[in-house]
């Protein structure tokens, strides 16, 4: 059986920037992520309250490790103003070493 993957990147969606950079600064604050890249402008179509919605909203991708996960979730889920946010994990199985090094670092 693999091991799991000590690193993980986590996806969440924002309403807007200011949300956004709120989630990205509080969890490097807390040193939960090494790094939350923002990509602007993403359009959602979603299911909700039993009709297909769209609207725009900010991709945030955390980078941190599995060790932080359960924090980050926290963190994103008491400071987020939607009633049910994305907070998605992917393991990260492979990388370069300095890369992976760093975000083990960033976050102890």
């Amino acid at each position: 059986m693999k091991r799991p993957s000590p690193f993980a990147i986590a996806l969440v969606t924002a309403p807007d920037m200011k949300t956004a950079r709120m989630l990205a600064k509080a969890a490097l604050e807390k040193r939960l992520v090494a790094c939350g890249n923002l990509v602007p402008k993403i359009e959602s179509h979603y299911w909700w309250n039993g009709k297909i919605e769209k609207s725009a909203e900010v991709l945030i991708v955390f980078k941190t490790t599995r060790k932080q996960i359960a924090a980050l979730e926290k963190l994103v889920l008491e400071k987020h103003p939607y009633d049910t946010p994305e907070f998605v994990v992917l393991d990260i199985n492979s990388g370069t070493k300095r890369y992976l090094q760093w975000i083990q670092s960033s976050t102890a």
